[in-house]
């Protein structure tokens, strides 16, 4: 499961594009926590903890602790705009969560065992298709991670879905098809080397037909 995080914040007296140029020129992200049948409450964090939150590579699906006027929130992130030439944070929306609330997260996916894989070790390729899960979970159980184990696959197989064991109080959140996760393929060379030993093959029965037949 991922660690909380915790966020000091501050009430964000005024609104508008100006009072967020402000907030920045001043080294703070405006944000807004919304959700919880109460109204959106503006705030603003400090740029420079929320970036290195951000690089811990699991702030997205991560209960986040505002500490707001002597409280704490309880959110998850929703969405954090960046700006589109420097990446700085420009903007974050938070949500609020209830005790027993179950939210929907993308979670990291990772393979284990890759050693274990025959279709591996034979010089196959691990083509991933989805590097995250859309998950539904608890969220007191958000996992960190999907480990996925590849022992046993071989070259052409492929990793669904329903072939994945997820952790208790997580489901998909994609139900109406057994979706691809990643398959094993064949790298070119060996795709190469393949298709020459089949024509290899072809032009061997060819010469044993011709020779067939000039016997008889």
């Amino acid at each position: 499961m991922s660690d909380a995080l915790t966020l000091p914040a501050e009430a964000r007296e005024r609104a508008g594009k100006g009072a967020s140029r402000a907030l920045r020129r001043e080294g703070r992200v405006p944000a807004v926590i919304y959700g919880g049948k109460e109204e959106p409450l503006a705030i603003h964090v400090e740029e420079k903890e929320l970036v290195r939150q951000l690089g811990t590579g699991h702030f997205a699906n991560s209960i986040v602790m505002i500490e707001l006027g002597g409280k704490t929130l309880r959110t998850l992130p929703k969405d954090v705009a960046f700006h589109p030439v420097n990446d700085r944070p420009l903007h974050v929306d938070f949500m609020r969560l209830a005790k027993d609330a179950k939210v929907e997260v993308l979670v990291p996916v990772i393979f284990a065992n890759e050693e274990a894989s025959p279709g591996l070790k034979k010089g196959g390729v691990l083509n991933v298709v989805r590097h995250e899960l859309d998950l539904i979970c608890d969220a007191a159980k958000i996992p960190a991670e999907i480990a996925i184990d590849v022992t046993g696959l071989e070259v052409g197989d492929s990793i669904h879905i329903s072939h994945v064991k997820l952790p208790e109080g997580a489901e998909s959140a994609i139900t109406d098809r057994d979706f691809t996760i990643a398959t094993i393929v064949a790298p070119s060379a060996l795709k190469r080397a393949e298709g020459a030993a089949a024509a290899a093959g072809d032009a061997g029965e060819e010469a044993e037909s011709e020779s067939d037949a000039g016997e008889e």
